[in-house]
């Protein structure tokens, strides 16, 4: 502790040595710092007061039909970014900024300044809005707090509107791009309702229960199948021996003789084709088989009666009408081959129908997956359709609210009016200031006199800073001579302070008195 105390008396000794140049150095900078501050210009302020009402009888009304738009954080958010580059060129046009203005360069200059001189900021909680500016000449800033005023009012929700508008277009191509997403869904569900059709016809049926349905009726139709087959096989082997020579006829044509084994068929077939006639066209396989078929028992009939005919006439003795149970098994015969056809049919219809139902079990976990998973985007489409389409009538009609103008009414409390009296600078704080920056800078240039050409005072300082043994001190022995010459230096140095304080006190003075007479007047 001892040493820290020798060391600051030995810094204050040594920068007492060099007081004179301390004092110059502050009389130097004093004057300087008193002539900077008196020439820096006069700065005149231009304010304005902007009330902002954002109740409306609108929004009760509107509740729930309409977005709200959020007034408060609008403004809020329009107070922080209105000084933008694009506005303050906007506004350096309407305040006549630029008359004077030469190169791009100039003008970036001056953009650049108003954005850092202009202030927006909010009075309170009550939607208060001062706008002020700064600038040598009074009406210059008169022109440019009214300019900015004029933009404020002006862009208040001008960009909120074009949001509305923007959104509304995104909507509206929202809406085009789900409209056909839920058109194409739609044709997508409905080729696959049409390609499987069973499927739907099925509904409210297992698949297991078709099956069985179908493998009862297939049995069943098999097992009368047999039975048609066997009666008709009697009929054949009881005919055998029983069949008579078909006597010539002398008049009428060969479609006009019965045959009744063929007859029956043909019968049969024509009303196999009537039916498939009233399903399908006339290219349709079934109908084009059923009239060739037709056509092939219809040419065998003619094939059978010239034969009969022939062979009636070499034998003209025989006679159809000799054997009437002939002629009745015949008719019975014909009635069972058409009816062990009809039942063929049949079968080969179950067994189709079987296949198919067999089939579409298989596959049917598979369509029941896809048919799910387009259900599932049409609902999706057209969940979305409607809430864009219920969007869409939310923005317009939030967009008429917000053209109603009466969302939020600005008001201007203070017109834009310059300061009479300067604002700035402060000139009275900043004398002190340079005061104290002039003891500061002589303090300063002492000590690093100090430093640059030490002095020591005592023999330990000397022996710790060179580092050498010291042999011997001698002391300076003050006399009467010397002490009148400190103390005259030390009045002369305590005067030349005090001049310097008490001129920069009659400054401060002399300025406060301006200024109150100048706030007078």
């Amino acid at each position: 502790m001892e040493d820290i105390l020798r060391q600051v008396l030995v810094i204050l000794r040594a920068t007492w040595k060099h007081r004179r140049l301390g004092m110059l150095v502050a009389w130097v900078v004093g004057a300087i710092a008193a002539g900077v501050i008196l020439r820096i210009p006069d700065r005149y302020e231009a304010s304005a007061r902007i009330f902002v009402d954002t109740q409306s009888i609108l929004k009760p009304l509107m509740s729930g039909l309409a977005v709200q738009p959020n007034i408060e954080q609008q403004v809020m958010m329009l107070s922080r970014t209105l000084i933008s580059r694009p506005n303050v060129e906007k506004l350096v046009r309407m305040a006549d900024l630029d008359l004077n203005i030469k190169g791009k360069t100039e003008q970036d200059a001056l953009v650049d300044g108003l954005m850092k001189t202009l202030s927006i900021q909010s009075v309170g909680r009550d939607n208060l809005y001062s706008l002020s500016y700064r600038d040598t000449d009074p009406g210059k800033a008169q022109r440019v707090v009214q300019a900015l005023v004029s933009i404020f009012v002006e862009s208040s929700l001008g960009d909120k509107r074009q949001d509305s508008d923007s959104a509304r277009k995104f909507i509206e191509e929202q809406i085009r791009n789900y409209e056909k997403k839920l058109q194409d869904a739609e044709g997508r569900l409905k080729d696959f309702k049409l390609r499987n059709i069973e499927l739907q016809a099925s509904e409210g049926r297992s698949s297991v229960d078709q099956l069985s349905a179908l493998s009862n009726e297939l049995n069943g139709s098999r097992l009368a199948l047999r039975e048609a087959e066997n009666s008709r096989d009697a009929m054949r082997r009881q005919i055998i021996g029983e069949e008579p020579v078909l006597l010539p006829e002398s008049s009428g044509t060969d479609s006009s003789v019965s045959l009744p084994e063929i007859d029956g068929r043909i019968d049969s077939q024509k009303r196999n084709l009537d039916n498939l006639l009233q399903r399908y066209t006339e290219q349709h396989p079934d109908v084009v088989g059923a009239r060739r078929l037709i056509k092939d028992l219809e040419d065998q009939k003619r094939q059978e009666l010239i034969a009969r005919k022939k062979f009636a006439a070499a034998n003209p003795s025989s006679s159809v009408s000799n054997n009437p149970v002939y002629q009745q098994l015949k008719v019975s015969l014909a009635e069972a081959e058409a009816n062990v056809a009809s039942l063929q049919a049949r079968v080969a219809e179950y067994e189709a129908r079987y296949k198919r139902t067999t089939n579409l079990i298989k596959t049917q976990p598979q369509l029941e997956a896809e048919f799910t998973q387009l259900n599932r985007d049409y609902d999706i489409h057209k969940k979305n359709y409607e809430q864009l389409v219920t969007r869409r009538e939310s923005a317009e009609l939030s967009g008429d609210l917000e053209a109603t103008g009466s969302v939020a009414d600005f008001r201007l409390i203070d017109p834009p009016r310059a300061s009479s009296t300067p604002v700035a600078p402060n000139r009275l704080l900043l004398l002190p200031v340079g005061l104290l920056i002039a003891l500061a800078a002589g303090l300063f240039s002492a000590f690093a006199a100090s430093q640059i050409r030490p002095v020591f005072f005592d023999g330990k300082t000397l022996r710790d800073e060179t580092g050498l043994p010291l042999l011997g001190t001698v002391s300076l022995i003050p006399n009467e001579a010397r002490r009148i010459k400190e103390l005259s230096s030390l009045r002369r140095f305590l005067i030349a302070t005090a001049s310097l304080v008490i001129a920069y006190g009659a400054g401060v003075a002399t300025l406060s008195f301006l200024s109150k007479r100048l706030a007078g007047g």
